[in-house]
C-alpha cells in the first residue's frame, strides 16, 4: 500500500480515531485522480459520488459564483459525498493541475459494511461533530 493516501487521511477529520489498519483498508479502496487546470471537478448543485484527498495542486471553491477559499494538498472535500446522495454545495475548479485520491461512495459503503470497527468509530466521530458548539 502506498503511503502517501495514508498520511492524507490521517488529517481527514471524519477518520480521527481509525487505527493505521483501517486507514489502509480505506486507502485501498482509493484511486488516484488528475485534474488539469481549469477541469471543474465538481460542480454545485450537481450529483456527488466521490470524496477526494489533495496530493499536490490547488483548487478554487466557489459558491453561487462567489469564491469562497482556496484548497491545496492536505485539503479535502466530498465527505458527505460518502454517506448520501445529497446535491454538491460548491463548485470545485482545479487552479493549476490537481493530483487527489479518491473514493466513491459504491467502494465506500461495502467497506464499512464489511468492516463494524470502521463504522462504529465513524458514528462515534460524526456524533461528536454535533456535540461541538455552533460557530
Amino acid at each position: 500500500m502506498a503511503e502517501q493516501p495514508i498520511q492524507l487521511l490521517e488529517h481527514v477529520p471524519i477518520f480521527h480515531g481509525l487505527d493505521r489498519r483501517e486507514l489502509e483498508r480505506i486507502a485501498s479502496s482509493m484511486k488516484q485522480r488528475t485534474f488539469h487546470a481549469g477541469d471543474t471537478v465538481t460542480a454545485e448543485g450537481q450529483g456527488g459520488v466521490g470524496f477526494f484527498v489533495i496530493e499536490s495542486g490547488e483548487a478554487r471553491v466557489t459558491i453561487g459564483g462567489k469564491d469562497r477559499r482556496r484548497l491545496g494538498p492536505g485539503d479535502y472535500f466530498g465527505e458527505v459525498a460518502l454517506l448520501t446522495d445529497s446535491p454538491r454545495t460548491a463548485t470545485i475548479t482545479a487552479e493549476t493541475d490537481l493530483r487527489c485520491y479518491g473514493m466513491t461512495s459504491w467502494d465506500f459503503k461495502p467497506l464499512v459494511e464489511s468492516h463494524s470497527s470502521i463504522a462504529w468509530k465513524l458514528l462515534q466521530t460524526m456524533a461528536k461533530k454535533y456535540q461541538e458548539p455552533a460557530a
